[in-house]
């Protein structure tokens, strides 16, 4: 039976998203994630001196369907590290609040690339939806260091140390034309979590996902965003394989009272209906 169109071009948008339809190219070695410095000066003076910047070091690929099902990497090309487990999860989790009349906008706090707002955009767009938003909350600077002082449970988080999350709000914004989707739907928040969000223009939300790693984001976001989300809404936390993003989630479900079922999408992925 062949799927509808709206279907088929959602469908399509994950596989572009993720990049799942080509084989992960090799990886230029000094791109790779790391927090040493003098490795990547070391690899960029061989990559000059074999060939005054035209040759590079790479390092071929090893992705199973298994790592991008899951999205247990971190790609080279991709939109999006969400695996297509999520963002199948994230379409149903669309798709429930449409048919349901749940009302708000959608919002995701912490973005990389754009690929996960970029896909609720499309899917607006594919269900015709022109009264909804989708917020894109991020610094658009990589992480922050872990204020050990008032959050003491991000101790030992390196991920401020990654240039490769300091992703600009100029590309991100690109990556949405490049799907022809950018629009007045689309609201970018620039900032630290405990700057912006706390007077972010949002009155409602019927999806709230949050891709913050830490113990602090994450509770900037619940803390700020939770309230404003409808009943029947959606709570997406992408980190749960995080020890202080798991935390933060429990701690928050059991400061207010939330017994809704935590539902399981795939090894990190976690969500419940508000």
């Amino acid at each position: 039976m062949t799927k509808k169109p709206e279907l088929l071009y959602l469908d399509l948008m994950k596989k572009a998203l993720s990049f799942t339809i080509w084989p992960e190219p090799p990886r230029e070695i000094k791109a790779m994630p790391t927090h040493l410095p003098g490795v990547k000066q070391a690899i960029s003076l061989l990559t000059g001196l074999l060939g005054a910047g035209d040759l590079i070091i790479s390092k071929k690929s090893e992705v199973s369907e298994a790592d991008r099902e899951e999205g247990k990497f971190w790609p080279a090309y991709a939109h999006t590290m969400t695996g297509l487990k999520r963002l199948d999860s994230i379409q149903e989790c669309i798709e429930t609040v449409l048919r349901n009349n749940i009302e708000g906008d959608f919002i995701e706090t912490g973005v990389w690339r754009g690929g996960t707002c970029i896909f609720m955009r499309a899917a607006l767009a594919a269900y015709g939806i022109e009264d909804r938003k989708v917020f894109v909350a991020d610094s658009f600077e990589g992480l922050p260091k872990p204020d050990l002082e008032k959050f003491p449970q991000d101790k030992g988080d390196i991920n401020y140390k990654f240039s490769d999350l300091a992703i600009s709000q100029e590309q991100v914004a690109d990556n949405f034309k490049k799907y022809g989707l950018l629009d007045d739907q689309v609201v970018f928040l620039k900032g630290w979590f405990k700057d912006t969000l706390p007077t972010a223009p949002i009155e409602k939300l019927a999806i709230l996902r949050l891709d913050g790693d830490m113990y602090e984001s994450t509770m900037d976001a619940l803390n700020n965003l939770y309230p404003k989300l409808s009943k029947g809404g959606f709570c997406i936390i992408d980190d749960y394989a995080l020890e202080m993003c798991a935390k933060a989630g429990d701690d928050f479900r059991r400061e207010h009272g939330i017994d809704s079922e935590l539902h399981e999408i795939d090894w990190t992925g976690r969500y419940w209906v508000k």
